[in-house]
């Protein structure tokens, strides 16, 4: 496809939104056209699912949580970013697969692989050109999360040795796949972490 597909990844609290944005403002100032979205909650219907999955009181089974973020995903890729990337447009989403094997593979302890295999079914094995990872130690995380709100969603709410393993997770997919990910510390300073995104990035618009 024309366009570019780039996904943020990582733990509550390290920084996806805040860097997700800056990309954006600077992919648009080098006339490139841009998508900005999110998982889950990226469609209307993702919107309805995200309630569900973040917000509904009461027990979901984690089969049932991973189905749910897999019907977003399914959703999400056919009706907004796979047509963004056939007319050309960058996309910059703010989590995708790797973090259902992460939260569901190995937070929830359901397995890495069946939970890949699930999403990539759901999107036709739609994978992101380049995936940045912002990686950030859960007690860290926590902190950050405990100083900027009062709530918080189902996922957040976990214990820290669930966040632990969330980390661990992210961090040996990229180390599989190093060709798709850019794993960047997450304590660096924003500007400084953003040039390192930008920079990588610029090489792929370049490319023919």
């Amino acid at each position: 496809m024309a366009g570019l597909f780039v996904t943020f990844e990582g733990g509550d609290g390290s920084g996806k939104t805040t860097q997700a944005g800056l990309l954006e403002s600077w992919v648009t100032e080098q006339g490139r056209r841009v998508v900005r979205t999110r998982e889950p909650g990226g469609t209307d219907l993702g919107l309805e699912l995200r309630e569900i999955v973040l917000h509904r009181r009461g027990h979901i089974a984690p089969r049932a949580e991973a189905l749910l973020y897999a019907a977003d995903r399914a959703q999400h890729v056919d009706t907004l970013v796979r047509p963004a990337l056939e007319r050309g447009d960058v996309v910059v989403q703010d989590r995708y697969i790797d973090s259902s094997v992460a939260y569901q593979g190995a937070g929830r302890v359901l397995g890495g692989d069946e939970v890949r295999d699930l999403s990539r079914w759901a999107v036709e094995g739609l994978a992101p050109d380049l995936t940045v990872l912002l990686d950030l130690d859960e007690a860290a995380a926590r902190s950050r999360l405990d100083a900027s709100r009062t709530t918080y969603d189902r996922l957040e709410a976990e214990a820290q040795d669930f966040h632990a393993r969330v980390r661990a997770a992210f961090l040996a997919i990229a180390d599989a796949e190093p060709e798709r990910f850019l794993v960047v510390d997450a304590t660096l300073p924003v500007d400084e972490i953003a040039a390192s995104v930008r920079s990588r990035v610029e090489t792929l618009l370049d490319r023919p």
